[in-house]
């Protein structure tokens, strides 16, 4: 057995699919026996019965609760048998000839323990960590001060992510990513397969630098290239990923290093957590409250407006208002409008105008109502009117300023859809427009493209189109989709 590929899949079904049929493809280019063992961490979303369904020749492990990611590696390596047995995550696609040149490589570096590949994002953009430096305490230190992001291709700054070495060109490194970790049997045979102690996260940092010390060496080849679409299992803004990612960091350090560098490291790493932590939250917490905040101004604003323009030509007996209106009076109506305008479904998408108009009003007859009660709070019912129809525009107007900056367009209560081009054969492009409609994607077809020496377009929009597509592009409005994953670029 040449090749043995292990893939640990947690509820992504739709991405699976695609990377099975890449290495599907793949294997068969590579002309040496392949086995490829999928490890199921109890799933709900029906990935186990689309493996069995789509993918007879895989070996399946289904696992009834989720032991974790090492965990689940390691029962498919303890039954692999492959010369080279590939670490592979569910959400990524790779190429043709990703298998045959990556064992010709390690075939041509007999003391090659470990590889790792050129990976891209889902746009086509490379990814930093395709090649790392191994996280000692002055690393880790520029990691969590920023350092790294700053001077990337600093050799003192940018070692996390080896900024400094050419992308293009291979070179020994020490930590390989687990997104594609080709490992050499006898290598693994000796330093031991991945350790438990870590959930998810650290175990192929763990597993890189023990095969360092078991004198292998670790290579970035970047003759092969993959798509890694990164983190569909786990969003890497949230705060349960910073918790898991730095203490698998905890972890690394007090098995590895001195008690010294260990208890430093350990700190700078659970600073780093409550950091990134409070910063995930701080930053959530503000993309909700912008929206809020934005309004309360132009509605503070507008009013002061109103208030002046009222009070130098209409108001009876003439004179300025007292200063308890802007002060406490105003923000209380405010308060009340923006409160009426939520509940009311103001600042759901798509924006229903008639949800909006009606919160509004709502607002503005609570807020007159109860200043009849209030004697000392009595101002002046106009400004109450006009101040509420100012609400209402001025809302508007800021979610149509806001749509239209990100979306260059007005079509504000209208659902965004996708925009899709099928790249596969008639069959598979049904398939996937089935599928869509089925799983309800707000996704739009806009042309076909055929499988063959030349790859050609049936209709996109309203024009005829012959090209040879990259089946990572995408843009925020279009998608590129490869039903077949033969890659023409």
């Amino acid at each position: 057995m040449k090749l043995s590929v292990v893939v640990v899949s947690y509820n992504v079904s739709y991405f699976l699919e695609q990377a099975l049929l890449s290495v599907r493809r793949a294997a068969e280019k590579l002309g040496a026996p392949v086995e490829v063992f999928v490890v199921d961490n109890n799933s709900a979303d029906h990935s186990v019965a689309m493996v069995r369904a789509r993918f007879p020749e895989v070996i399946l492990i289904e696992n009834k609760h989720n032991p974790g990611f090492a965990k689940a590696n390691n029962q498919a390596l303890r039954r692999a048998t492959g010369q080279y047995q590939l670490l592979l995550n569910p959400d990524t696609v790779v190429e043709e000839d990703t298998f045959r040149a990556c064992c010709d490589f390690m075939d041509a570096h007999p003391a090659g323990g470990g590889l790792g590949v050129h990976m891209l994002d889902g746009q086509g953009h490379f990814l930093p960590e395709s090649k790392r430096g191994l996280p000692t305490p002055a690393v880790a230190l520029c990691k969590m001060l920023g350092l790294s992001r700053l001077l990337p291709n600093s050799r003192i700054f940018g070692r996390y992510h080896l900024g400094y070495l050419d992308k293009n060109q291979a070179h020994e490194v020490d930590v390989l990513s687990g997104a594609f970790m080709l490992l050499r049997r006898t290598a693994l045979a000796q330093v031991g397969l991945l350790d438990e102690d870590y959930f998810m996260y650290g175990e192929d940092i763990d597993l890189s630098y023990r095969l360092t010390l078991g004198g292998w060496k670790n290579y970035y080849f970047p003759g092969a290239r993959i798509i890694h679409y990164k983190g569909e299992s786990t969003r890497r803004t949230s705060v349960n990923y910073v918790l898991v990612f730095y203490r698998a960091m905890v972890i690394f350090a007090r098995k590895h290093f001195a008690p010294g560098p260990a208890g430093l490291v350990s700190l700078l790493i659970n600073t780093a957590i409550w950091l990134r932590a409070g910063a995930a939250i701080l930053e959530r917490l503000a993309r909700q409250v912008a929206p809020v905040v934005l309004d309360a101004g132009l509605l503070y604003g507008g009013i002061f407006l109103l208030k002046t323009y009222w009070e130098t030509y209409h108001k009876y007996p003439p004179g300025p208002y007292p200063p308890q209106f802007m002060r406490v009076a105003v923000p209380g109506y405010i308060a009340v409008w923006l409160a009426s305008a939520y509940l009311s479904g103001g600042y759901g998408r798509p924006l229903k105008l008639g949800r909006l108009a009606r919160g509004i009003l709502v607002g503005t007859v609570l807020i007159s109502a109860v200043s009849n009660f209030l004697d000392a709070w009595r101002f002046s019912k106009a400004l109450i009117v006009l101040g509420g129809a100012w609400a209402l525009v001025a809302m508007v107007g800021r979610q149509l300023a806001t749509h239209f900056v990100k979306y260059h367009n007005l079509h504000l209560g209208e659902p965004r859809p996708k925009n899709i081009a099928i790249v596969g054969s008639a069959a598979e492009s049904q398939r996937v427009c089935q599928l869509l409609e089925a799983a309800a994607v707000p996704a739009r077809v806009v042309g076909y493209v055929a499988v063959g020496p030349t790859a050609t377009a049936h209709r996109c929009g309203s024009r005829q189109r012959t090209r040879r597509p990259r089946p990572w592009a995408s843009c925020a409005n279009c998608l590129i989709w490869c039903a077949c994953t033969r890659w023409t670029s």
